[in-house]
């Protein structure tokens, strides 16, 4: 390492290019960690919430709440194991259209029954169980929703008063809002006379034999990792967004060697000589390996800490952030890997440089 660290502090310049793209591709990557993360958050946050670990949903649904439909019945079925507390749900998009002058809203809507165990709060149990009325997620709150306003909801004529505000985050990237089940079907439905539902929720215990009742009610177990699935465009977000970084990984590998490679042609000479004065060849990669290895760890250290201060700069806006040390933490150590990848892929050349023909000048 002593002739790399002394090339670095006797050249800086030459060194500085490859370390500002290094420290952008670096920032970039952080960056979309955290719209990742955002679009987690904004799109599953308000199933994530739920106190419940595992979700029955009818086969075939592929863990979309509008293609699942239960019965009683079911629900009756999945009770029957032992330890499990169970709940239906029902979930489903409406848009509120505001009864007077505040604004209509998109809601996703969540019907539980006053009782079930996802109703944590004893606030929230006496609010679903009192008047008709629909308890929605804090962030309508910014869109000027006010306790006492009224909405209308498609399949219902009766306009419900908002009842209250809860962190219920959000699901399919709109604000959550929570009725009672029997409210819940009239508006998806039409009618409280049906006993349907969306899904069973549940909180299972370890080691349960849930197979005899799958394959009795025609249900999917999933987890609630699984459910996040089903959420509108969760699955082409973040396919999308993990091609981006993979192309960053690989653009970054490229730089490097691109660099490295350069950097070998230019030290030709330098490197015919320490070969002439009896250094080894994984003596002189050594060197070249731990240079780049600086530079690389300089720069993505730059690189994230700015990417860290553009989500900061981003959190609480319009655009769906997430700060996650642990996302970029990982992503740093892709980005060097991909970056030390790179620099040995060019260092064949240096196995190629023989100490006469490289001190004479001529091409190695």
């Amino acid at each position: 390492m002593f002739h790399a660290l002394r090339d670095l502090r006797r050249s800086g310049r030459r060194f500085l290019l490859v370390g500002t793209v290094i420290a952008l591709i670096a920032m970039l990557s952080t960056v979309l960690v955290g719209l990742t993360e955002g679009l987690v958050k904004d799109g599953t946050s308000g199933l994530r919430e739920l106190p419940l670990d595992h979700l029955a949903m009818q086969d075939g649904s592929d863990a979309v709440f509008s293609r699942s439909t239960l019965g009683a019945r079911d629900l009756e079925d999945w009770s029957g194991i032992e330890g499990v507390e169970v709940s239906p749900l029902g979930v489903s998009f409406a848009n509120a259209a505001s009864v007077g002058n505040g604004p209509n809203v998109d809601i996703a809507l969540f019907g539980v029954p006053p009782d079930s165990f996802l109703v944590e709060r004893e606030e929230g149990r006496e609010a679903l169980s009192g008047r008709p009325g629909i308890v929605l997620a804090s962030e309508t709150k910014d869109e000027g929703v006010e306790v006492g306003d009224r909405f209308r909801f498609a399949g219902s004529d009766r306009p419900l008063p908002v009842l209250g505000f809860t962190f219920a985050g959000s699901y399919g990237h709109v604000p959550v809002g929570y009725v009672d089940i029997g409210e819940w079907r009239e508006i998806t439905y039409g009618s409280r006379g049906t006993d349907r539902f969306s899904a069973v929720a549940m909180r299972l215990p370890d080691g349960a034999d849930t197979a005899p009742v799958e394959r009795r009610t025609g249900t999917e177990l999933l987890t609630k990792d699984q459910a996040f699935d089903g959420s509108p465009g969760y699955s082409a977000e973040m396919s999308t967004m993990s091609l981006i970084r993979f192309f960053l990984l690989l653009i970054s590998a490229l730089v490097v060697g691109a660099f490295f490679t350069v950097l070998i042609v230019e030290r030709r000479a330098q490197i015919g000589l320490l070969r002439a004065m009896g250094a080894t060849g994984g003596y002189v990669m050594r060197d070249g390996i731990g240079q780049m290895a600086v530079i690389q760890l300089a720069a993505t250290v730059l690189g994230c800490g700015a990417g860290l201060l553009v989500i900061l700069a981003l959190d609480g806006g319009p655009v769906p952030v997430s700060l996650s040390l642990g996302g970029t933490a990982v992503a740093a150590l892709l980005l060097i890997v991909a970056g030390l990848l790179g620099t040995l892929v060019s260092l064949r050349r240096v196995s190629r440089i023989e100490p006469a023909t490289a001190l004479s000048g001529a091409e190695a």
